[in-house]
């Protein structure tokens, strides 16, 4: 019987259980974001690292072309987003997780994600002044 009790027995509010979500109201979203973005950059990263292959002992002029067709600065941007913003999430995962000083750790999660958004902005500069 106590078995019983204890297996319907919770401590989130039904209105919780409803929504999915946890204690700090936003993990199961933030954990979605890993999956999908680590899902979509599988296929990226195999492509980019096939073509960066495909590319080696290719001459600057051959490799800006190759930049600057539609299809791979697409991909190509798409890779960058993607690889900066999946960074970005799984860092504050781990700050938050090993910081324990609530101020270093907000810190410390800004300073990642402005970092990691300066790199995205001047990568996907870098392609875009190729491509256009």
């Amino acid at each position: 019987m106590a078995n019983e009790y204890a297996d319907h027995t919770t401590l989130r509010s039904p209105l919780g259980r409803v929504r999915g979500l946890g204690s700090a109201k936003s993990g199961t979203m933030h954990w979605w974001h890993q999956r999908v973005t680590s899902a979509l950059l599988l296929p990226l990263t195999l492509w980019f690292a096939l073509s960066a292959a495909l590319l080696a002992g290719a001459s600057h002029a051959e490799t800006v072309a190759w930049i600057a067709r539609p299809h791979n600065a697409v991909l190509l941007l798409a890779t960058i987003g993607l690889s900066f913003h999946h960074t970005a999430a799984g860092m504050q995962v781990i700050l938050e997780d090993y910081v324990n000083q609530e101020w270093l750790r907000m810190g410390a999660v800004l300073a990642v994600k402005t970092i990691c958004s300066l790199l995205a902005l001047a990568s996907a500069l870098a392609v875009l002044r190729i491509a256009i």
